[in-house]
Parts: C-alpha cells; sequence; structure tokens
C-alpha cells in the first residue's frame, strides 16, 4: 500500500492498459499522493468509459452497423437503471446544486416516482437493492418498465444532464431500429456489446470485505434519498491505492 504523502499538492503519474476482447488502451494518469476519495475518480471513470464506448463504436461501424440511439429517444430512460453508490452520491449533489425553481421541480419527479412505485409494490424491494440476486434484479427490470416512470432528468425525450449522467447510461447503447426499446421485453433489442464496463468496476469499489469482487448498486430513481441516508463517503486512500483498486476492479493491470 501506498504510503500517504504530507505534502497536499504531491501528485503522482500511473500508467496502466485497458485490455478485453479485440480491445486495448494505453493511457497515463496522475493522481494525488495523498488521501482522495472514490468521487475524485469520477471524472477519470467517465473518462475511461467513454473512450471504451468510443472504440465499441467505431467497430460497430466498421462492422456495417450503425448507432440508433439519438437525442428523442428515451425509452431506456424509462428502464430501471442500477447506477454505482459513488454515483447515487453524485446525483444527490446534482440535484441540491440545480438552481430554483428548477430544483424543487425535479425533486417533485422524484416524488412523484417514489409514489408510483408504492402503489406497484415496487418501492420496498428498490430500496433493498444491497440484497438483490440477479434473478430478483431482472424481475424487477421487467416489472419497472411498464410503468412507464420516466427518469426525472429527462426533459424532451432527452438527458438534462447530459455531461453528469451516470455511467450504465454512458454505456448502453444499441443498433436496432429504436421502437424495438420502447417494447417491454423485446428480443429485436440488439445492445451494443462492450469489452469492459466501467460501470461494474465502480460498483465493485466498495464490496464488503467478505464478498470480494461482488457489486453495490443504488437504483437511480431513488439516488436522492439514498444519498441522504448515506451522505458520508468511505474513507480516503491514497490516491496510487485507489486507482488501482478501480484498475483491478475494470481487469486492468497497472504498469508501474
Amino acid at each position: 500500500m501506498t504510503q500517504p504523502s504530507n505534502d497536499p499538492e504531491a501528485t503522482r503519474s500511473v500508467q496502466f492498459t485497458v485490455e478485453g476482447d479485440h480491445f486495448k488502451l494505453q493511457a497515463q494518469v496522475t493522481v494525488p499522493c495523498g488521501p482522495i476519495h472514490v468521487s475524485d475518480l469520477l471524472p477519470l471513470a467517465r473518462g475511461l468509459s467513454d473512450q471504451i464506448v468510443g472504440e465499441s463504436v467505431k467497430a460497430v461501424g466498421e462492422a456495417g452497423l450503425k448507432i440508433s440511439c439519438k437525442m428523442g429517444c428515451g425509452a431506456c430512460c424509462r428502464n430501471l437503471v442500477a447506477i454505482s453508490e459513488v454515483e447515487a452520491r453524485c446525483i444527490g449533489n446534482v440535484v441540491e446544486e440545480l438552481p430554483e425553481p428548477r430544483r424543487s421541480e425535479v425533486r417533485t419527479r422524484f416524488a412523484a416516482a417514489r409514489q408510483r412505485l408504492e402503489e406497484a409494490g415496487l418501492l420496498d424491494r428498490l430500496r433493498q437493492s444491497e440484497a438483490w440476486t440477479e434473478a430478483e434484479y431482472m424481475e424487477l427490470i421487467a416489472a419497472y418498465f411498464p410503468l412507464g416512470i420516466p427518469c426525472p432528468f429527462l426533459e424532451a425525450e432527452s438527458c438534462s444532464i447530459y455531461a453528469e449522467r451516470p455511467v450504465t447510461c454512458r454505456e448502453f447503447l444499441v443498433v436496432s431500429p429504436p421502437e424495438h426499446c420502447a417494447q417491454p421485453g423485446s428480443r429485436e433489442v440488439q445492445a451494443v456489446r462492450l469489452p469492459l464496463r466501467v460501470f461494474n468496476a465502480l460498483a465493485r469499489m466498495h464490496a464488503p470485505w467478505d464478498r470480494p469482487g461482488s457489486e453495490r448498486a443504488v437504483p437511480l430513481i431513488l439516488a436522492p434519498e439514498w444519498a441522504e441516508a448515506h451522505a458520508d463517503e468511505p474513507p480516503a486512500q491514497p490516491g496510487p491505492d485507489l486507482l488501482r483498486d478501480l484498475l483491478r476492479h475494470l481487469s486492468m493491470k497497472p504498469e508501474d
């Protein structure tokens, strides 16, 4: 483990390689040597995700296919979207930092969504995401989508917080006609297969010590209330150590 630096300005450059199926990306980033939180690595994680998606889009084009996702197609924004805990806190901050009256409008949308979920008998189950099994998660997805609950940030069928959108949203792309996405359980939806998913790496960052590699996620629709109840981030760690954890969870091999 890296010893925390007493110099708050000290940084360290780390080279690493991202490798997946028919995919390789080499990069170098600079991180603080002193203690930081996972939230401090979120911009880096988003950047990695965007690069992986970008290379995957190129591969799709070379295969003669075309991404069909576009502005105005918001079917996926009515899905049960699972995000990492660090992103749930980020979403909570995004809402709180909105200027009025927009902040109150978005809060009202979240409240209305919770009411719909409670009426449908799904709210309590969604609040227990730490105990979800894969089978239960799939059941919840199937029950959630027909309710047609739009993401509270969806405006004019487009994301109103595009730059701050969760990694899950960045990593979902399809090459099938958009109308198939609006059909619950459609087998015609052809999602782009990414060689690596940054969402999963973020969701593993604070797995219980007795369940290494497991993932902890929060439903996006409940992110503000979860963030309010879990305001304190896990303890900070030296920047290089935290970066290595993220790379390890993404199946990257750091290069010292």
